[in-house]
């Protein structure tokens, strides 16, 4: 019977994923035509972000926007999103969410060894899975422009000695730049293109990348525009100090590697001894399956994995 419902409920939720998903690319045909973009366009029209646009719907059903435009952490996950470069609503990450957390109680309880209090932490874990998947993509993204960013800051300060301003140095850099962090300069001279102040569009640029290299760049500029100066050697220094301090951190990066796979060894050890152990003598481990004490007895060991391997990534996560 629990079988039945998981599979009734896995249906409807995919037959009702296929018909919002038809109904959309018919509501997308439907729009009239765009042109590819001006000849100015830096990049193609299938990159290119409006810049001018109505705010997002945070869904697109009107019930779940208004009540997603009430919670106060909403603006948190989506500028988690835009960071991460997903082009997903607020409103389809909590439905993935909903479905993964339900999913997994299902599963669950067709476990009969796994106590309710088991059932409700796994499917927690499981609901988060979703926003673990887009902090990571985030963090994956922020790391690689922050590796990109000296070696676009020099080809600014080039472009600046061999006579462009620093809005035209940007954009002769910004067109041989890789992603991500091509998308990010496009986005900073296309909206100074639309008429948009240069300071606030880089102001724009350190709100949307939280990024400490980005930040003083973005402050030097501002400086050297109220108070002058050679910006050029400014930003070779700069960049030339970004690259001493990735090093460094790549070097702390190695010298902590040890203790991380520790961390991974102490985590994975007692699992494997508790599945030899149910191999070799399962007499010995079937009370911690089948009496209340002991499904307690697993699920604080569980707790206590999960607690330790936290502590273990924090002690060993030097931040520079």
């Amino acid at each position: 019977m629990p079988l039945a419902v998981v599979t009734v409920f896995v249906a409807t939720f995919l037959l009702a994923a296929l018909a919002v998903w038809v109904a959309r690319l018919l509501q997308d045909r439907r729009r009239p035509g765009v042109s590819s973009g001006s000849p100015q366009s830096l990049i193609p029209h299938e990159e290119e972000e409006s810049l001018i646009s109505e705010e997002a719907e945070l869904s697109t059903i009107a019930a779940v926007n208004w009540l997603l435009s009430k919670l106060d952490f909403v603006e948190a996950i989506q500028n988690k999103l835009e960071q991460a470069d997903l082009n997903w609503s607020v409103g389809r990450v909590f439905a993935a969410m909903l479905l993964s957390g339900a999913l997994s109680m299902s599963l669950l309880g067709l476990l009969p060894f796994i106590s309710t209090w088991g059932q409700l932490a796994i499917s927690a874990f499981a609901a988060l899975l979703p926003y673990f998947y887009i902090a990571s993509r985030r963090n994956q993204r922020l790391r690689k422009i922050e590796e990109q960013f000296p070696e676009a800051m020099e080809s600014v300060a080039r472009a600046m000695r061999a006579g462009y301003a620093f809005a035209g140095a940007l954009e002769n850099v910004t067109r041989h730049a890789r992603p991500p962090l091509r998308k990010e300069l496009v986005r900073v001279v296309n909206e100074t293109s639309l008429g948009l102040p240069l300071e606030q569009a880089l102001l724009g640029l350190a709100e949307r990348l939280p990024i400490q290299e980005v930040h003083l760049f973005v402050a030097a500029v501002q400086v050297q525009s109220r108070a002058g100066g050679d910006l050029s050697e400014v930003l070779e220094k700069f960049a030339e100090n970004m690259r001493e301090a990735a090093a460094l951190r790549g070097e702390v990066r190695s010298l902590s590697s040890q203790g991380r796979f520790a961390g991974y060894i102490l985590t994975a050890l007692p699992i494997a001894i508790g599945l030899a152990m149910f191999v070799v003598a399962p007499d010995f481990m079937r009370p911690l399956f089948e009496e209340e004490i002991g499904r307690t007895l697993l699920m604080c060991a569980a707790g206590g994995l999960v607690a330790a391997h936290l502590i273990i990534r924090k002690l060993v996560d030097i931040r520079l």
